[in-house]
C-alpha cells in the first residue's frame, strides 16, 4: 500500500526519469528555475540499475 503525501503547491508535472550518466534527471520547464521543487516517486523501480 502507498503512503499518502499532501503537498501545498502551485503547479504539478507528471514525468519520466530518465538516465544521465551515473544518476537520473527529470525535466522540467526553464520556468521553474531558481524554485524550490519536490520529487515523489510514484511507482517502484524497474530495477534496471543499481543505486
Amino acid at each position: 500500500m502507498a503512503n499518502r503525501f499532501e503537498i501545498d503547491g502551485e503547479e504539478v508535472l507528471d514525468g519520466e526519469v530518465k538516465p544521465f550518466g551515473n544518476s537520473a534527471h527529470v525535466t522540467v520547464p526553464k520556468r521553474w528555475r531558481g524554485t524550490d521543487v519536490k520529487v515523489v516517486r510514484t511507482s517502484e523501480p524497474d530495477g534496471g540499475d543499481d543505486e
